[in-house]
């Protein structure tokens, strides 16, 4: 079921879309949420620390910790810790704490560092709180104020209601009394209620988002393929009613997909165009194949119904043509086919000499010039062209072979009438036949220089005709040199 519901590009995509977008939400809400914190710790932290280092200040001028200003705020929790851990003075409400220094609070707000702690007796209480008596002329010892602050979380009960602080720690030094460490919090229930907010709107936002996305891409995604099932479908009719001629629609979106339709189109197009080919070579292999055997069966009658009437020379020229044309046929079917032509290296000028051989009335003028690929096909398209030469000319044919920058050329160039202009592609297509007649008399099925053609293509190169110097045909055969 999991493999069909995903089985579609449309679902894939949506799938993917909405993954991508959700693994973005998370990490920029995330990150959101982190900065949120952040910004807001900080936030609590400064006012810890202003706080704590206010305390601070006043406690190194002396003054008692009844006197201390920050120790009557009501929502800030403090508290005065000496050097052995025993709690010297806290905020007035403050019950209990935890993360400043010790966990329990337990207010002392009377003396201070220059007056020793609390005395019962009301004089030595003015007096230590710098009002009227004997010493009010020795100045009260300072203390130092630490430039660093320690910052922790914890928490605090104050007036019965238990809440996060952020506390600020600060040191004062006495010379005499010792180090005190003065604690202030500030309260984190900003931070806790707008991360908390934050976080419930993500929850509630990122799943509609999500849903809006994923429904997005799929609306996006079915519009942007309907016309890929178009194609899809008219393929299918094709293919079932094996009609070539029939086209898939284009669209006009003038996008990917219509570039498809359009190679689908071209695909269709040349698929029909060889298939039209094929059945042509058929038919046309069928006829000519026809006329042989046709006389070789004749012929084979005639001499087992009168042995002296049988025409051995006849059937051998027949078998000799049948021969050829089905080696000839073959030769297309496997160019046809894609057979690569092989990488062999050899000499294209001493190929021409050798093929020229034993031919009345052929000049040979070759220079040594590599070539690389099928020696017996190069050789056969050589055959070919000797033959048609030596067919259409008058008493001379010339070969020629030379290299030419990149290529390798071989002229072939007869004295006989030549190709009309007009006829100077025809004749490389298959089973074409300027002089019928002739053609049939002396062999020819009109696929020598089609398979000649075929063969230089192979091979990378060309085969064109033109006017010889003398008047007649100029074959000209370039393949690429072997480096």
């Amino acid at each position: 079921m999991t493999r069909r519901w995903f089985g579609s590009v449309r679902s894939r995509a949506t799938l993917a879309a909405t993954l991508v977008v959700a693994v973005a939400l998370l990490a920029a809400g995330a990150a959101v949420l982190l900065s949120l914190r952040s910004d807001l710790t900080g936030q609590a932290e400064s006012e810890a620390a202003s706080a704590a280092r206010a305390v601070a200040v006043e406690l190194s001028d002396g003054r008692p910790y009844d006197r201390l200003t920050g120790l009557d705020e009501d929502d800030r929790p403090v508290q005065i810790v000496d050097e052995r851990g025993r709690v010297v003075a806290a905020s007035e409400d403050l019950e209990r704490v935890t993360g400043a220094g010790v966990d329990t609070a337990r207010s002392r707000n009377s003396g201070g560092p220059a007056g020793g702690e609390a005395d019962d007796d009301a004089d030595d209480s003015d007096d230590a709180n710098g009002s009227d008596g004997p010493d009010d002329d020795d100045p009260a010892p300072r203390g130092e104020v630490d430039s660093d602050t320690d910052f922790s979380t914890g928490t605090a009960t104050i007036d019965g209601t238990t809440a996060d602080y952020r506390f600020a720690a600060v040191e004062v030094e006495f010379e005499d009394r010792g180090k005190f460490t003065v604690y202030a919090g500030a309260p984190l229930a900003a931070e806790r209620s707008a991360v908390g907010t934050a976080t419930t709107a993500m929850l509630i936002g990122f799943p509609l988002l999500l849903a809006v996305v994923a429904g997005a891409t799929w609306l996006v995604t079915r519009r942007a393929l309907s016309p890929v099932e178009g194609i899809r479908r008219e393929m299918a009719a094709i293919t079932a009613s094996e009609d070539l001629a029939r086209r898939v629609p284009v669209p006009a979106t003038h996008d990917e997909v219509a570039r498809l339709a359009l190679t689908t189109n071209e695909t269709l197009a040349a698929l029909e165009s060889s298939v039209e080919r094929q059945r042509r070579f058929v038919a046309d292999a069928s006829h000519e194949l026809r006329s042989p055997i046709a006389s070789l069966r004749t012929q084979l009658e005639v001499g087992a119904a009168h042995p002296e009437l049988l025409d051995l020379d006849g059937a051998v020229t027949d078998t000799v043509r049948l021969q050829t044309l089905a080696a000839d046929l073959l030769l297309l079917a496997r160019l046809d086919a894609g057979e690569r032509p092989g990488d062999a290296r050899f000499d294209l000028g001493a190929l021409a000499r050798e093929h020229a051989e034993g031919r009345a009335g052929v000049t040979v003028t070759a220079d040594e010039v590599p070539v690389a690929g099928s020696r017996a096909q190069v050789g056969r398209v050589l055959t070919n062209l000797l033959d048609n030469a030596r067919r259409h000319a008058r008493s001379a044919v010339t070969v020629g072979v030379r290299a030419e920058g990149e290529w390798a050329v071989v002229a072939v160039a007869d004295d006989g009438d030549g190709v009309p202009e007009a006829d100077r592609e025809r004749i490389f297509e298959r089973f074409v036949r300027l002089d019928e007649a002739r053609s049939r008399d002396d062999g020819g099925a009109g696929l020598g220089l089609a398979i000649a053609r075929d063969v230089a293509v192979r091979h990378g190169g060309t085969l064109t005709v033109g006017r010889a110097p003398a008047g007649g045909a100029l074959f000209e055969l370039r393949l690429p040199r072997a480096r």
